[in-house]
């Protein structure tokens, strides 16, 4: 008998929860991340790099590098691996730096 991995975990999260992705609605779920929420809904990206405009999303999903940066609630530079995800949250496509004059 094959079972899921969350069968094998013993998972059971609430009920879903909606975030907004540059103003559209996105389902996730309790206890997922930013980021896991973003990828489930088939949103790989979500960040431009300060040279060149190039996308980027999530590299090592554990906190240790610096591409899966975000705009949470108008805050930039969050680590979008490591924000759990609230009800209501705005995430926005964070450009360059995320903030007009300084550096990440």
């Amino acid at each position: 008998m094959r079972r899921s991995p969350r069968e094998l975990a013993g998972a059971r999260p609430g009920p879903a929860l909606e975030i907004t992705v540059d103003g559209r609605a996105v389902p996730a779920l309790p206890g997922q991340s930013v980021a896991a929420a973003l990828w489930a809904a088939g949103i790989l990206s979500w960040r431009t790099t300060r040279v060149g405009g190039r996308p980027r999303g999530a590299f090592c999903g554990i906190g240790q590098c610096y591409d899966c940066l975000a705009t949470v609630n108008g805050t930039p530079n969050r680590r979008a691996c490591l924000v759990p995800v609230a009800a209501g949250d705005e995430i926005t496509t964070q450009e360059g730096d995320g903030r007009a004059g300084h550096g990440v």
